[in-house]
């Protein structure tokens, strides 16, 4: 018997991402009450999270506040909270809030919470290494470049020059090809306009895959594409290779072919080589008996729904369903999905099907690859393709307008509006400056 004297709504919604966004707006629409609980205030476009490291565009052009969206439909009620629990025969949630642990119950649940950085085991090398999955990890990023900028401009010692002007980026997936482009583009534009003493030629920046062709999840002509773009706009690309160690100073690396070894030295490593399901789902796998990967992605149901309840439903980067790829479009179609079946427009049961309207990656200024069903573009059309799409999934005309501002003046000029130039004196953070005391352990594979 469910306990009366908790709080009842009749959806909760965990999470503020595209799934969560979906859901959210098909059920306000309709008039159907939830709760929307997330951790953040924002609903962040996480595809352009590399743009506001390097400066392109502002955090607040691609992270609206949640509530702010939802505003205009009274009965949806957006609060800020950690989830810690589920009673799935009670139908209750438990979040902290403001410093109390509080319990809500609904009539359906629908869990959207996304995916967070993997090390594949090595959770030490987060120590040394910068991430780029939220807001702060993108602004941290942002100074730990202009900071490595700032003090080579300064300094009188050669090496400690030629380690802070040291980029490497670990993984040749979308976020570490986008990345590498565009600190390479800082570079040869945005710095080179400003600092005399400094050119092109003294950034090195690595881009470092354990696979055997860049952005592998295209594959083919564009992934050969992909990597000659990148070699011709003065990325470093090693193909083929894992990390064996990393520490405030570099990176170990081992070539999988010839089992070499070497050492690289950096100020600013990245770490953009895998990702695992956030914490609530091994909370929502406990409760439920769901199986998961090895990830952590809940295993769902071909509806969507989790384990064997019919009233609680999880999508987005936070699952695994047929091989489905971790990006947005999948994530925005189950939220949808999901809310059909809750509004009574599908029937329970109703299998998710998505519809594969073609995958992108950016690669540098005016250079993109594109894949929608056998058509294949590269190139200027498909880097305008590329803006045009990202353009229409941003929420908000202001944002939209804003975005295309910042694209004009640092694609088309050298300004970099967002990446302030002038900045506070501080001390190099500690994973620039800390060495290594992890205990030697056996070779990482490095997969986008």
């Amino acid at each position: 018997m469910r306990n009366t004297n908790v709080e009842r709504t009749q959806v909760v919604i965990v999470g503020s991402g595209f799934g969560a966004l979906a859901a959210a707006k098909k059920l306000a629409k309709a008039g159907t009450p939830f709760v929307l609980i997330s951790q953040t205030t924002e609903h962040l476009f996480q595809p352009l999270l590399y743009q506001v490291a390097t400066g392109v565009i502002s955090a607040g052009e691609i992270a609206p506040p949640i509530r702010t969206i939802l505003a205009k439909h009274p009965n949806a009620d957006v609060r800020l909270g950690r989830v810690v629990d589920v009673d799935p025969d009670e139908n209750v949630l438990t979040y902290e809030a403001g410093g109390e642990r509080l319990r809500i119950g609904y009539d359906s649940l629908i869990a959207a919470t996304g995916a967070r950085q993997a090390y594949f085991g090595r959770d030490e090398f987060a120590e040394f290494t910068y991430a780029l999955k939220t807001v702060d990890d993108a602004e941290s990023l942002r100074q730990q470049i202009l900071r490595c900028f700032e003090e080579a401009h300064t300094t009188t010692d050669p090496e400690h020059r030629r380690n802070l002007l040291t980029f490497l980026v670990i993984g040749a997936g979308a976020t570490g090809v986008e990345l590498a482009g565009q600190i390479k583009e800082l570079a040869q534009r945005y710095f080179a306009a400003s600092l005399d003493d400094l050119g092109p030629d003294d950034v090195t920046v690595t881009l470092i895959e354990g696979a055997n062709e860049a952005l592998p999840a295209f594959g083919g002509k564009l992934s050969e594409y992909t990597l000659r773009s990148l070699e011709k706009g003065g990325v470093d690309v090693v193909l083929g290779t894992f990390v064996t160690e990393i520490d405030g100073h570099g990176a170990e690396l081992k070539d999988a072919a010839t089992a070499e070894t070497r050492r690289v030295t950096a100020e600013t490593i990245i770490w953009s080589a895998g990702v695992q399901a956030n914490d609530f789902a091994g909370i929502l796998a406990e409760r439920t008996g769901c199986e998961t990967d090895r990830a952590g992605r809940l295993l769902v149901n071909p509806d969507l729904t989790v384990g064997a309840r019919a009233d609680i439903y999880a999508v987005g980067d936070m699952t695994s369903l047929n091989g489905l790829p971790g990006q947005s479009p999948v994530a925005m179609q189950g939220g949808r999905h999901v809310a059909r079946i809750v509004l009574g427009k599908h029937d329970a049961g109703t299998p998710f099907k998505y519809r594969d309207k073609g995958s992108m990656a950016i690669i540098n200024r005016f250079r993109a690859i594109t894949r929608v069903g056998k058509i294949e573009l590269t190139g200027f059309i498909a880097w305008v393709t590329w803006l045009a799409v990202h353009l229409a999934y941003m929420v908000g005309f202001r944002n939209r307008y804003v975005a295309v501002m910042s694209w004009c003046g640092s694609f088309l000029g050298t300004n970099r509006a967002h990446f302030y130039y002038a900045q506070t004196l501080t001390e190099a953070p500690a994973n620039a400056m800390a060495d290594s005391e992890a205990e030697q352990k056996p070779p990482v594979r490095i997969a986008s």
